[in-house]
């Protein structure tokens, strides 16, 4: 693969997931103005709760968007797949960007932009797990393979740079009142026209779905959670803590305005210093796994955020200024980077390719619904209910230990068990969590044995 090429390769593969945080870390950035435009309430804490719950209930969809377009994906094509969840969410960020508000509409407004977000998560579902096969089934080897899944967080993380830089730029250009009246609809209009960019470079891509001979009937739907359901649970684990981090920094703007009184422009632009460093941590992270492995690199990552995150915002409680809080939040966001670009690479590990969109889209999506799509209205809620910048930090440090529990049982189960496992049972050709430097796993190849095929990854590509 020339490297023109596989730069238009990861661009087309990640632009829908990137898409998706631009978003989300938009609608959480400018919830306070979203709860006042399409919402009732006369106390402030409460339209943010409804908005950030709207926010989260577009969650719902997830599941089910993962399920059917991952099974439309694992039968027709990752490259249809991503073009149909492409158009969905361009759909979804307009509506949000033209709906009128409640004292236009009255209680349609909150319906409806409650509809362009199950719009958004239905194809945010599905978008995960073809995307993310595509980027590993596109890999010429392992070792790029690896890696590869690495960029899916990579991409989030640069739409949080550009949701950021573009929130700093329209905090200087516009007034507050002119941001809470329509400024906050230039993000979403800009996500929209960034689906036809999408559309032409995922045009020029090559499927990577080709069945191999014999496979006349496809796995059922719900196959994955019938004959795999330790995988999908342990998926759905390792994302757990992933997720709740996630929106932990994408809160992190919020904050930053109601909690520690920062103006619109520095509140916003610690969506900079996130972006960046998880970025890096994402990219740096596909590099080391080589080294020092996946589990490795997942559980110390997330261990060390779980030791650092109360004590960094002890700190911001007693009156840290913007430089150190900027320093600090880019500083954890490069372990999260680390942990969760790792995590990705780990989810596509887990299942064959005749289930592996579904598999990756429902384990991560589930995990997604139940632990990301409840993690801002949460941590409102114990802020609001505790008065304390710090208390939500140990729900999230609990969820980050949490995500580590796979490591250890995933790791004692499956110990004794033969390395290599029939492709027809749809089971691991080697368990990811107890790593032998002796033993690689079959993996596939999209070079001259075409794709579809699968090879013992020691060989030459």
């Amino acid at each position: 693969m020339t490297d023109r090429k596989a730069v238009r390769t990861i661009a087309a593969a990640t632009v829908g997931n990137a898409l998706e945080f631009f978003d989300f870390t938009v609608f959480t950035a400018y919830a306070a103005y979203i709860g006042d435009y399409f919402f009732e309430s006369t106390d402030d804490y409460v339209r943010i709760l409804q908005a950030v719950s709207v926010f989260g209930l577009g969650f719902v969809a997830r599941p089910l968007g993962a399920l059917l377009i991952g099974y439309y994906a694992d039968t027709r094509g990752r490259k249809a797949a991503m073009t149909l969840t492409l158009l969905s969410m361009c759909l979804g960020s307009l509506l949000i960007a033209v709906l009128p508000g409640y004292r236009t509409i009255g209680i349609l407004a909150p319906i409806l932009l409650l509809v362009a977000r199950l719009l958004q998560g239905f194809s945010v579902g599905g978008e995960m797990g073809p995307a993310t096969a595509f980027l590993v089934e596109s890999a010429p080897d392992m070792k790029t393979s690896r890696r590869a899944a690495s960029w899916q967080l990579a991409s989030q993380s640069f739409a949080t740079i550009a949701s950021g830089l573009l929130g700093a730029a329209l905090s200087l250009l516009l007034t507050r009142h002119e941001l809470a009246s329509w400024g906050w609809r230039i993000p979403f209009a800009i996500g929209a026209m960034i689906g036809p960019v999408g559309l032409w470079l995922r045009g020029a891509l090559e499927e990577t779905l080709v069945p191999e001979a014999g496979d006349a009937h496809p796995p059922h739907i719900l196959s994955v959670f019938t004959r795999l359901p330790v995988e999908v649970l342990s998926g759905m684990l390792i994302t757990a803590g992933g997720t709740v981090l996630q929106y932990f920094f994408l809160y992190c703007a919020l904050f930053a305005g109601r909690n520690l009184h920062f103006h619109a422009l520095p509140a916003l632009s610690v969506n900079i210093a996130i972006g960046a460093g998880t970025a890096f941590g994402a990219i740096a992270g596909g590099y080391l796994v080589s080294m020092v492995g996946q589990t490795a690199i997942v559980v110390s990552c997330r261990i060390i955020l779980a030791c650092t995150i109360v004590p960094v915002f002890v700190l911001f409680s007693h009156g840290a200024g913007f430089p150190t809080v900027f320093s600090l939040l880019g500083l954890l966001a490069i372990f999260h980077g680390a942990a969760s670009g790792t995590g990705t690479g780990i989810l596509t590990r887990l299942f064959p390719m005749p289930v592996r969109t579904v598999g990756v889209g429902c384990a991560y999506s589930l995990a997604v619904t139940v632990f990301g799509g409840s993690a801002q209205p949460i941590f409102t809620v114990i802020i609001s209910h505790t008065g304390s910048s710090v208390s939500w930090c140990f729900y999230v440090v609990a969820m980050a230990l949490f995500s580590t529990v796979p490591f250890l049982w995933m790791r004692k189960r499956l110990r004794d068990e033969p390395a290599s496992r029939t492709f027809s049972d749809f089971q691991l050709s080697e368990s990811i969590f107890h790593e032998d430097v002796t033993r690689r796993p079959v993996v596939v190849s999209c070079g001259a044995q075409g794709v579809g095929q699968y090879r013992d990854a020691n060989s030459q590509s």
